[in-house]
């Protein structure tokens, strides 16, 4: 197969099992476009404190293409848990000093992908400096990606309508990437939180209807959608069309094997239902391709700070990989 030009957008955790999985082919050459709505946690107390551009889930991707020795991954992941820097992450803490250090996110980015070796490219939606606000079916108005997903009217309502706050301006390399591509792989990742803050940045959905590239949505295995604890594989797809504004997804990835039922249990107590398909074979325009995507051993995270500290049920890299490079 010829080299390909593929585009992946979303958030950080999900973008970095595909990018950590495509990343083991050669002949693909990688392109990361990333959300830039996050304020919880260590991503938070920076954009705060220092004013800087939120690096979270742009570290996690710079990680997932890192060609560099395996201590500096480790070194760029690494979360403080004792001292005044408690929840910081080494990668964020450095990645906002570059910022500071060249007056420019992006210029930061390079020098972290140079130091990283990485392979690939990672990008900034936009250079905005913007916060996530949603309104909810019961008129409730929420602004910031963590107060978001820390309201318990979120997880009650529907969302009305979705903002991004101050209006932003989509990255033109973003808008590059994305013409020269020959596929466009979006999520798997938050509904809400890191999938959507990517399409709604005004003339991403006219970049996505006219590019030429085949556009695949990795649908999540469990749905964390708020107020819509039963949405189907094909209603995350209409959704996901109604938010963009046009009909542009080719072919959705659902996974078919039946996670491990404890845990499943464990995740519908907390709202949180695997998402199944109808059996449909296509919505709209887009093919839906089902395959077992699930990762077989249990993920726990040995660091008890760090926010991602519970059991895990999650896509395998390679397994994901090896049916997104079929399609491609």
């Amino acid at each position: 197969m010829s080299n390909k030009n593929i585009v992946v957008i979303g958030g950080g955790t999900g973008s970095f099992t595909v990018l950590s999985g495509l990343k083991l082919f050669n002949n693909l050459n990688l392109t990361a476009i990333v959300n830039m709505v996050d304020n919880g946690g260590s991503t938070g107390k920076l954009r705060d404190e220092l004013g800087v551009l939120p690096p979270g889930d742009i570290r996690q991707c710079l990680v997932a293409l890192a060609e560099s020795p395996e201590i500096l991954r480790q070194l760029f992941n690494y979360r403080f848990d004792c001292g005044e820097l408690t929840g910081h992450n080494f990668g964020n803490l450095f990645l906002s000093a570059l910022e500071k250090i060249t007056g420019n996110f992006e210029e930061g980015i390079k020098t972290a992908s140079d130091i990283l070796s990485i392979k690939g490219e990672v990008i900034p939606v936009t250079t905005d400096n913007i916060n996530l606000s949603i309104i909810l079916q019961n008129g409730t108005k929420l602004l910031g990606e963590a107060r978001i997903h820390d309201s318990q009217e979120y997880l009650q309502y529907p969302v009305k309508e979705l903002q991004l706050i101050p209006k932003a301006k989509l990255n033109p390399r973003a808008k590059e990437a994305i013409m020269e591509a020959d596929s466009v792989i979006i999520g798997p990742g938050l509904f809400y939180g890191s999938l959507l803050p990517n399409l709604i940045v005004p003339g991403m959905s006219e970049v996505l209807a006219k590019t030429e590239a085949q556009i695949i949505y990795n649908v999540n295995l469990m749905s964390k959608v708020a107020g819509h604890k039963q949405w189907s594989v094909e209603e995350h797809i209409r959704q996901l069309n109604k938010f963009i504004g046009a009909e542009v997804i080719d072919i959705a990835l659902y996974n078919t094997t039946k996670p491990d039922p404890k845990l499943v249990e464990k995740y519908k107590e907390e709202g949180e239902p695997v998402v199944k398909a109808n059996k449909s074979n296509k919505v709209g325009k887009t093919t839906l391709i089902g395959d077992d995507l699930i990762a077989d051993g249990i993920f726990v995270n040995p660091n008890k700070k760090d926010p991602l500290r519970r059991t895990l049920i999650r896509h395998d890299p390679l397994k994901l990989a090896e049916a997104l490079y079929r399609l491609i």
